[in-house]
């Protein structure tokens, strides 16, 4: 599989760590120089604009990775809300996904060439404009944990409980208000959404971003697959009236369910 790609969005400046926590959905405040949290970034019904991997390497600056969607619009769309606040938004060169070394879990490192790495414990996860990086372990892995990397289709179609953000903690509902939390709340407090994060196994390599249907209806979409196994296993989100057992037939196909992640 090739190394996927994104660019960074970089807020600077006395005023980065307010905006960034007014406008994306987790308790950026929080976050201490060195470290790096999940977030996102929800429209007014609380649909997932992005969904994002935070870093704050120092006091004034935070450097921003979207996994999926397009950087430059995201970053052109914050700039409307700066209004008077002192933060200046910046957009990287592409910048190159792969595996780096052992880092611990939610601690962020740069190195003297720019490249940033996202620590998970055992393993962490790298960011460069190094063309040549290798290293795609990463994509089963976070496959395997529920961390979603967004297709085109499934921008601003999806709401955070179905992308278990509340899991990765990318939501807070103590910090204050930030678009779509009106929304994120109630489905918090009253519940009541019916998708869900599964990993699934298929006699076939599915296509991400593709629909899943059950007799013409469709049930689900296709996040992320890892086609390195000789049984492919993606990342999904489904309805849960689709989901009665460990087997579900969808048109063409038998998918087993592996895992499901919580909300």
């Amino acid at each position: 599989m090739p190394s996927r790609t994104t660019r960074s969005i970089t807020l600077t400046g006395p005023d980065a760590a307010s905006f960034a926590n007014a406008q994306f959905s987790s308790d950026v405040l929080a976050l201490a120089p060195g470290r790096w949290q999940w977030s996102g970034w929800l429209d007014p019904k609380g649909r997932v604009r992005a969904l994002l991997q935070v870093a704050r390497p120092d006091d004034e600056r935070f450097v921003v990775m979207p996994r999926g969607g397009d950087s430059e619009a995201i970053a052109n769309d914050l700039r409307r809300f700066v209004f008077r606040s002192k933060v200046k938004i910046v957009v990287s060169d592409v910048l190159h996904t792969s595996d780096g070394d052992a880092l611990d879990d939610a601690h962020a490192s740069e190195d003297a060439s720019g490249a940033i790495s996202f620590g998970e414990g055992d393993a962490s996860l790298r960011y460069s404009n190094a063309t040549h990086a290798t290293g795609d372990a990463w994509h089963a892995r976070h496959i395997e944990k529920g961390y979603a990397w967004l297709p085109d289709a499934t921008i601003d179609t999806l709401l955070p409980p179905a992308l278990s953000m509340e899991r990765l903690s990318a939501v807070s509902f103590t910090k204050g208000c930030f678009p779509g939390q009106e929304i994120a709340a109630r489905l918090h407090h009253l519940g009541g959404h019916k998708k869900h994060l599964h990993v699934v196994a298929s006699e076939r390599a599915l296509v991400e971003g593709d629909s899943l249907r059950v007799d013409g209806k469709a049930v689900g979409i296709v996040l992320m697959c890892n086609t390195s196994s000789t049984r492919p296993i993606s990342l999904v989100v489904l309805d849960d009236a689709a989901v009665q057992a460990d087997t579900l037939e969808i048109e063409g196909m038998r998918l087993h369910i592996v895992s499901t992640f919580e909300a």
